[in-house]
């Protein structure tokens, strides 16, 4: 009997063991994370022949009104170019010069450098990006774009012109008179180079040398010898101050 209660009680054991052993181990495994979604950007519809044609024809538009000194019209005449066809550096930079000559800089300034920035060897438009900056006294940044306008190319007179007076602002003389040299040698009969040249001079207190090339600009048009003409110098880059001197210089020969 006690062996038999044994072999039972053994039997009972061993049975619960397999019981044990027998039953997997259950875990709750975590989910499988699902692929990330990447959103690809819809690509960009080509530019249609009809509305590059459209465009063409607007910055033509644009330009007449422009002529007829409607600056408002000419302005939202380029916004329509360049909404048809954003990419043409023409009609981008149109808009930029239009909204300058129409005393908008701050908007000027973002079209020219987004301009700038998508085609920095265009010398028309670092020239007009260097003129916006020197228009907002921002002479850093206007020697900046002017200098790279002439590195590109050498014989780029506006550049050397608005050079002379950027330098001339911050009292940088001899890079004044340099400029102002390369300018004059360039396109000679423009009066514009001349007075820049002579202001330089004249800052620098070459009082005789600025008389001399201040009268080339008298002979080029005799209206830069009237001194009530010589605020009109403001519209081709000139500051306040600059005119001051100018008319300084220009009362010591009449």
């Amino acid at each position: 009997m006690i062996f038999t209660r044994n072999l039972i009680g053994s039997l009972i054991g061993l049975s619960l063991v397999a019981c044990q052993v027998s039953e997997p181990e259950t875990r709750e495994s975590a989910p499988e994370p699902e692929p990330e979604k990447v959103e690809m950007a819809a690509p960009l519809e080509p530019i249609s022949p009809e509305d590059q044609k459209q465009a063409a024809e607007l910055r033509v538009a644009g330009l007449q009104i422009r002529g007829q000194g409607d600056l408002s019209t000419a302005i939202t005449t380029f916004q329509e170019s360049v909404e048809l066809d954003p990419d043409n550096l023409s009609g981008q930079r149109l808009l930029g010069w239009t909204l300058h000559l129409a005393g908008q800089e701050a908007e000027a300034e973002k079209v020219l450098s987004e301009a700038s920035l998508a085609n920095p060897e265009d010398v028309e438009t670092l020239n007009a990006l260097g003129i916006v900056y020197l228009f907002q006294g921002e002479l850093d940044a206007a020697i900046a774009e002017l200098k790279a306008a002439i590195e590109v190319d050498p014989e780029n007179e506006i550049g050397h012109y608005n050079l002379s007076l950027a330098y001339q602002r911050i009292g940088d003389l001899e890079n004044a008179i340099a400029h102002g040299e390369t300018a004059t040698i360039l396109e000679p009969d423009n009066p514009h180079p001349w007075v820049a040249l002579g202001l330089a001079h004249w800052s620098r207190g070459d009082t005789e040398q600025a008389q001399i090339i201040y009268l080339n600009a008298v002979q080029l048009d005799a209206r830069y010898g009237q001194i009530s003409y010589l605020p009109n110098l403001k519209v081709a880059g000139f500051s306040d101050s600059q005119i001051a001197e100018i008319d300084a210089l220009l009362r010591t020969l009449f």
